[in-house]
């Protein structure tokens, strides 16, 4: 499939969604593709993800009382894991593994308000991939 049908792909899949805080995803989903012109976003495990190389960020988009962005490194997890580090200030990130976390904002609000730290920490986990 190509860029473009990936792409197409992705926008129907967000006109179907019925989700409380689909208008916080979409301004999430550009904010993260505005990071940089390599980032390109198709669907894995049933939710939009970002990826450069490979896939590094992917909404998890049920149970949908929060909104919630897996950081990893891909669909397989490297062995040995290396450690990533971010800076947390709002305490947003659950650590699953040391190089796979959650971020989770409870509220629009939160989304709107956070959505520049939100970047800067996914700006921080592409670089240490």
């Amino acid at each position: 499939m190509s860029g473009t049908d990936k792409e197409a792909e992705v926008e129907s899949f967000m006109q179907r969604l019925e989700h409380p805080f689909k208008a916080d995803i979409d301004q999430l989903r550009k904010a993260i593709k505005g990071i940089s012109p390599a980032i390109r976003e198709e669907i894995k495990w049933n939710a939009p993800s970002f990826k450069t190389d490979d896939h590094f960020a992917t909404f998890k988009l049920y149970p949908p009382k929060t909104i919630q962005i897996v950081l990893h490194t891909g669909a397989k997890a490297k062995k040995p894991p290396r450690q990533f580090h971010l800076k947390d200030p709002h305490s947003l990130l659950t650590w699953a593994a040391p190089d796979r976390c959650v971020l989770t904002l409870t509220s629009s609000k939160q989304s709107v308000e956070l959505q520049g730290v939100v970047v800067n920490m996914l700006k921080e986990w592409l670089g240490q991939l």
